[in-house]
């Protein structure tokens, strides 16, 4: 066997295709569509709103501040435009204020009229009287203007508490779908991808999702929005203006396109750069004390450094190429403003438009070119999650999976219901071959059968084919030819969670989780149509008194309830054993399968192990993988392997009689 380990170089992934990764998150939005289509019609209010405030600055100056530019040979007879304030004759106030200063005002059809540039020439307290209603109308603009930014903020919180909360439960559904998606691959799967780039992908990758779920999608709809209705507004305004502004969007579009491809690209080197570091730390922290032992901290060190900064500078690029982009849209941003007020400033002059159309005209170019820059800035985060997205479905789209009985015969034979494969009474191989890798068979037509009851071991130097031979019986992997028969039916037939149900494994280095001893212990009852909570303290006693493990229980601080770290890291090989030999009685198997099991323990432990072995194995089916050959004296059948073959079989007295194989592997131990 030839796994992958380290951190090696991720696949390569061919051209980018957005939409389609787009169409393939779909499926994650759909269960939240009402609240996705409240949010969206949110926008289109926020939108609404936010187009409103440069239309009603065009109102107050046009209408209450600057008035636009009247004739002036219909009012006084001259050849220029002219601004003129008109006042009504009814109001006394401005009868009186006509009468004081006669010499200002023209007088027509009850109204009283003066020009704009003669209204400094009067008093204040008559300029507040002459320009009430034009004060009022401000006023009212004001108003409006403090509704609006009152309705904005509404809208806007009531629309960011939405898309957080459905990007936070679209996430939730993600992650549990690729956690789920990882476990139920096989184990050749997790030979070929280290630990560290896997966390990367449920932590790291399924994050960045989380922005453009949240922010992404509300922003470009927020910014499509407004950007079509800036088209349309700047049109009705002034659609010459408007058309000599919309020459600059293809140079956006263009620049945009070019941007987003080495945008895409640095983005990819990045979450491979992000997988790796976190593969080479994870791996660190696992193989510490060999680390120290070896004394390679300042070599470990040195390669942890290279990989750092080639993230360093992927990073760097990114940002390069991120600011250059924000640098030309701010450009060309300006360029635009500029344009429309040399055109537009000449128009104001010449009064063929109003100086609020010109302000407010330059108040949409401004909104016109900012949602523009917004979409860039969150198209480099949608690069970002795009990237992302792409290496999880790389896991999702993985199937390599140990073929299921459901795939197996017709539709027919799916709606009935399957038999429980019940207690395991026997198992034969026959002519059973399999290779890890092409070419490279480590097990060779291999063929035997255990009965129930019996105790079987297999014995032979390393790398014959031991530890295969188990992964087979635990289906871990399938066999390359041959069949695997489990109670006289093909293991394939057979549900993996039923035929795992039946068997409980003890390893040479077995793994404890985080948690209770009880918690430990008891993991997985629930396969045997048992909960946790059901098992009582009566039984509880009886599985540490057969598995050995009363005694190691009674002396710990909190007893059964002791807190283990990661991997048990806080007690020793030896009770690490015990412990796993107690999870294997909550079970109550009906095969026992055990690799090495006192390969590392000392003599004092071995024998408590062993006692509780033997406990364990009394009336079950046992399989026993063993490099000490005195654990396999009494067993019921000896199988000895040799390059993957079954060379030798029999019980230890005949195989000893025999002079052969094993005969030489008891003199070197002896």
């Amino acid at each position: 066997m030839r796994p992958s380990f380290g951190y090696a170089e991720e696949e390569q992934l061919g051209k980018p295709y957005d939409l389609k990764m787009l169409r393939r998150l779909y499926p994650f939005t759909r269960p939240y569509r009402r609240l996705l289509s409240g949010a969206i019609i949110l926008i289109t209010l926020i939108t609404l709103v936010n187009l409103s405030v440069p239309y009603l600055t065009k109102i107050a100056i046009d209408q209450y501040i600057v008035p636009r530019m009247e004739s002036g040979n219909a009012l006084a007879g001259g050849g220029h435009a002219t601004r003129y304030l008109k006042v009504d004759m009814s109001d006394p106030r401005v009868r009186q204020i006509v009468a004081v200063c006669p010499g200002q005002f023209r007088t027509e059809d009850g109204l009283a009229m003066i020009a704009f540039d003669n209204l400094s020439n009067l008093e204040k307290k008559h300029l507040r009287i002459l320009r009430k209603r034009d004060l009022e109308g401000v006023v009212l603009v004001v108003i409006l203007f403090l509704a609006i930014i009152l309705l904005d903020f509404c809208l806007s919180f009531l629309q960011t508490l939405i898309m957080e909360y459905t990007g936070q439960k679209i996430m939730h559904d993600l992650r549990v779908r690729l956690f789920s998606h990882v476990q139920s691959l096989s184990a050749a799967f997790f030979t070929q991808n280290p630990v560290g780039r896997l966390v990367t992908r449920v932590t790291n990758d399924v994050q960045n999702m989380h922005e453009m779920f949240t922010s992404v999608i509300a922003v470009l709809f927020k910014d499509l929005f407004l950007l079509t209705g800036i088209t349309i507004v700047l049109l009705v305004i002034h659609w010459k203006l408007a058309l000599i502004s919309f020459t600059l969007p293809p140079l956006i579009l263009y620049a945009s396109a070019h941007f987003s491809k080495q945008s895409r690209e640095m983005f990819r080197l990045l979450r491979v750069k992000v997988a790796e570091i976190n593969t080479r730390f994870s791996e660190t922290i696992g193989g510490i004390r060999v680390v120290q032992l070896f004394l390679q901290e300042k070599q470990n060190y040195e390669n942890f450094k290279i990989l750092n900064h080639e993230n360093y500078e992927a990073a760097l690029r990114q940002v390069r190429i991120l600011s250059a982009f924000l640098r030309i849209m701010a450009f060309l941003g300006v360029f635009a403003s500029a344009v429309v007020i040399f055109y537009g400033g000449n128009k104001v002059l010449s009064g063929s438009m109003s100086l609020g159309t010109l302000v407010a005209f330059i108040s949409y170019m401004k909104m016109f070119f900012s949602p523009i820059q917004d979409i860039a800035q969150k198209y480099n985060t949608l690069q970002n999650a795009m990237a992302s997205a792409e290496r999880i479905f790389l896991i999702l789209d993985n199937e390599e999976r140990l073929p299921r009985p459901e795939a197996q015969g017709n539709d027919d034979a799916k709606a009935q219901p399957r038999p429980s494969v019940g207690k395991i009474r026997e198992i034969v191989m026959q002519d059973v071959s399999f290779a890890y890798v092409p070419d490279e068979m480590v097990l060779k037509k291999v063929s035997f059968a255990v009965r129930a009851g019996e105790t079987v071991a297999v014995v032979g130097p390393t790398g014959s084919g031991k530890t295969s031979l188990i992964n087979l019986l635990t289906r871990f992997y399938m066999p390359d030819s041959g069949e695997i028969l489990i109670n006289g039916k093909d293991m394939r037939e057979w549900a993996v969670s039923d035929l795992r149900a039946g068997m409980a494994l003890v390893t040479q280095d077995p793994f404890l989780f985080s948690g209770s001893i009880r918690e430990n212990i008891l993991r997985g009852v629930d396969a045997s149509a048992r909960s946790l909570n059901e098992v009582s303290e009566k039984e509880m006693d009886a599985i540490l008194r057969a598995s050995n493990c009363k005694s190691l229980v009674d002396r710990l601080p909190n007893g059964i309830h002791t807190e283990l770290s990661e991997g048990g890291a806080s007690i020793s090989s030896g009770e690490r054993q015990l412990i796993s030999i107690a999870r294997a009685f909550a079970r109550d198997p009906s095969l026992i399968i055990l690799d090495e099991a006192t390969s590392y323990i000392d003599s004092e432990t071995e024998v408590r192990i062993q006692e509780a072995l033997l406990n364990l194995m009394q009336n079950r089916t046992s399989i026993i993988v063993a490099h000490r050959l005195s654990t396999t004296r009494h067993a019921d059948r000896i199988i000895v392997l040799k390059k993957g073959e079954i060379i030798e079989t029999g019980t230890h007295e005949e195989l000893m009689r025999q002079k052969g194989f094993y005969f030489k592997l008891n003199q070197l131990q002896i």
